[in-house]
């Protein structure tokens, strides 16, 4: 029995996350954070995924908008 090895998947992990960005600051600092949850112990990685929920829900539940029309006052 043989193993197949998907070359693309396996050039991802190689790179990490870090390689990819979604655009949105907010998202990025999550991401960036959780990129850096291998380094803790395991007891502390729950808070940092459970925080890290927490403010993506935010950051993609906000109005998108929402600057704009300050922005366009000033």
């Amino acid at each position: 029995m043989s193993i197949e090895v998907d070359d693309e998947a396996s050039a991802a992990v190689d790179r990490g996350a870090a390689s990819e960005r979604t655009g949105l600051p907010e998202v990025d600092r999550v991401l960036a954070e959780i990129e850096s949850v291998g380094e803790l112990p395991v007891a502390d990685r729950v808070e940092v995924f459970e925080r890290a929920h927490e403010r993506l829900r935010r950051a993609l539940d906000a109005d998108p908008t929402a600057g704009i029309a300050e922005a366009v006052k000033e």
